[in-house]
């Protein structure tokens, strides 16, 4: 008997990734073939094929809105309308049960196919204000989820639930002792981890290793600096561990950190969280972003849950006053971290998502 069908989508950044990768083996679980649609070279292709071999990864054309001036902004329609028609191809062909996406702009074209063959669409957004490609893509939808309560203000509230975040069940497997022996540290000191986002960030990355001398002076530091990011200058320094982009070791590597320096995306703090890990986030600036990092951070600020560092702010002071006061509020923030709501878990989310399959 034929296996029933979930199709998957979404991609550009790990963030659009995650939460697909923790519903992948619950939705196998139930019996159901699970399919991903997403880019030619974007990070989704590598995060499937490395971790889902088994699974069928459909590329398509994307193309991107830019908010500057680029020659790509012309072109990008046409490739787009491409990607429409191959993904019309592959749902008509498969004819899933209901296509589930994270966003980023290869999910639109998706989106728009599932429509237009009366597919069931079910979003989640992670954000506390949809992203553009969320934003194009909600109309198309049978429903959307979100993380942040707030967001049910910026999507038809008809067919929209907050159910809160996602988090991947793998990261709570994670062994301090193994994450110890990946980056040699002895434990003795408190460790603090760096995560620029799977791009990396260029000003906390150069921010944190001119601070090396006196940050390493009270904390052991892994930094998790973005691909092609890596400076080989600084692979002998005993205190600092460098990665460009890590996967498998990622549950261990946070298992030993006691602190966290972050981007604030909404799945990686929400991840901090769920992990009781003591966060200074960075958000990225409004000026190279829409702000929707600087929205969930002081949403995460206003519960006490973390610190705010803007960019601005690092590029003039630096990190060490913050991270030395992150360390100094560890019990206020741990204690509000154990107050909240958890997350969701993947099997809860895949109930959710289920119930609107044809």
């Amino acid at each position: 008997m034929k296996k029933p069908i979930i199709l998957l989508t979404g991609g550009g950044t790990a963030g659009h990734v995650s939460v697909n990768q923790a519903l992948i083996p619950i939705f196998q679980e139930r019996g159901y073939e699970v399919h991903y649609i997403g880019s030619h070279d974007g990070i989704e292709k590598e995060l499937i094929g490395n971790n889902f071999p088994e699974i069928t990864y459909h590329a398509i054309q994307s193309g991107k809105l830019r908010r500057y001036f680029s020659m790509k902004n012309f072109t990008d329609p046409f490739r787009v309308g491409v990607g429409l028609l191959q993904a019309l191809a592959i749902i008509r062909k498969l004819k899933p049960e209901v296509i589930f996406s994270k966003g980023g702009f290869v999910s639109v074209p998706v989106a728009l196919a599932g429509q237009m063959t009366k597919t069931p669409v079910v979003i989640h957004e992670s954000d506390v204000t949809p992203g553009l490609a969320n934003k194009l893509a909600v109309p198309f939808a049978t429903h959307v989820f979100t993380v942040f309560e707030q967001t049910l203000n910026y999507v038809p509230k008809v067919k929209s639930t907050c159910s809160g975040a996602v988090i991947r069940p793998e990261l709570f497997k994670g062994s301090r002792e193994e994450g110890l022996a990946k980056v040699t540290f002895d434990g003795e000191k408190p460790i603090l981890i760096v995560m620029g986002g799977s791009q990396g960030a260029k000003v906390l990355n150069d921010t944190l290793r001119q601070e090396l001398p006196t940050i390493t002076k009270t904390f052991d530091v892994i930094h998790l600096c973005g691909r092609g990011n890596l400076d080989s200058s600084l692979d002998a320094h005993p205190n600092y561990k460098q990665f460009d982009y890590v996967t498998t070791e990622l549950p261990h590597l946070l298992a030993a950190a006691d602190f966290a320096v972050s981007r604030a995306g909404s799945n990686a703090i929400f991840e901090l969280l769920a992990l009781e890990k003591p966060m200074l986030l960075v958000p990225l600036s409004a000026a190279q972003s829409r702000g929707d990092q600087i929205l969930n951070a002081n949403f995460f600020k206003s519960l006490e849950l973390a610190n705010v560092l803007e960019e601005e702010e690092l590029a003039k002071k630096g990190l060490l006053e913050d991270v030395q006061q992150l360390k100094e509020d560890q019990e206020k923030i741990t204690s509000q971290m154990l107050a909240v709501e958890k997350p969701k878990t993947a099997e809860e989310m895949a109930e959710l998502i289920l119930a609107y399959q044809k």
